[in-house]
């Protein structure tokens, strides 16, 4: 009798740490975090005002980080470097008002005096995406969260007949290969690129048989997408475009978010108004909105409104 009721009691524990230790670990695989690309920040206009909101709205909601899509600050591409990096350094004193870590994604305005007009040239000490590592370092990078595993991706490249292209560049691609050796094929997977591996807009907006451009996708995203045909890869999450689009294919979601800016702090940008995407984890799977962050960009005259 002893004998049984000591097995009875001690199945009972093991039940009971079996049962906290399952649901720790539940609540441990569900997390969010943010997606915020295409913030465009400047000191003229209403910039700093719209992200700050920004940032406001990630703080009330509390993800567990966020990441950004590039295009963090309004342009580097055509200017000085004086300019350039009083931008960068913009950018840098706000963001530091996230209440969590942030992850930076390289995008093509972060690409210092890639144009003329700014006046200087590839011996320059920060050129082309030094000024980007000035300032957050690695321009590609991996991290672990709570199960799931994140890559950040440089999907910006000078193109060799001038400017820049949708291109992920041979280090990156070699590095990858490597550290996926040391991944289990099970743990899910999410890709950051500012130009995106796929969209459709061209399609939408042109005509369907309307190549993309140089500029709007990534040359070798075939090549890329294929060195994470035997893990387990579940989501690509894209910026560059300013307009919400969302696909399905061989189990890879791919999103393209809508911009912080939209039409650059002008007000919404072919129907997708300014916010960012929340993610919820949910074990291998997740879920996703589009969030307005309650604020608005006033009515302007400019360019874009001919």
């Amino acid at each position: 009798m002893k004998t049984k009721k000591f097995l009875s009691l001690f199945q009972a524990a093991l039940f009971l740490m079996l049962f906290s230790f399952s649901s720790c670990q539940q609540k441990e695989e569900s997390f969010t975090f943010a997606f915020m690309t295409d913030i465009h920040v400047q000191p003229e206009g209403v910039a700093t005002e719209g992200f700050s909101k920004a940032i406001e709205k990630i703080n009330e909601i509390k993800p567990d980080f966020v990441i950004t899509g590039g295009d963090l600050i309004m342009d580097a591409l055509g200017q000085t470097y004086g300019r350039a990096d009083s931008l960068y350094k913009l950018y840098q004193e706000m963001s530091a008002g996230f209440n969590m870590p942030v992850y930076n994604t390289m995008g093509n305005h972060e690409v210092f005096g890639l144009y003329e007009e700014s006046g200087i040239d590839s011996t320059h000490e920060f050129y082309g995406e030094k000024l980007f590592e000035k300032f957050f370092g690695k321009r590609y990078y991996a991290f672990d969260h709570k199960g799931w595993r994140f890559y950040i991706l440089d999907s910006v490249d000078e193109h060799p007949d001038g400017g820049y292209y949708g291109h992920v560049s041979q280090d990156q691609i070699d590095w990858l290969s490597e550290d996926l050796k040391q991944v289990d094929k099970e743990i899910p997977i999410v890709l950051s690129v500012h130009i995106p591996f796929i969209t459709v807009q061209n399609m939408i907006n042109k005509g369907s048989y309307t190549p993309n451009s140089k500029g709007n996708t990534i040359k070798n995203s075939k090549q890329v997408l294929d060195i994470f045909q035997e893990h387990n890869l579940k989501l690509a999450l894209q910026g560059h475009l300013h307009v919400l689009e969302s696909m399905y294919s061989r189990d890879i979601h791919y999103i393209t978010s809508g911009a912080v800016c939209a039409r650059w702090w002008a007000g919404p940008y072919l129907g997708t108004g300014e916010g960012f995407l929340l993610i919820t984890t949910k074990g291998d799977n997740f879920e996703w909105e589009y969030m307005d962050y309650g604020w608005h960009a006033p009515v302007l005259k400019d360019e874009w409104n001919n």
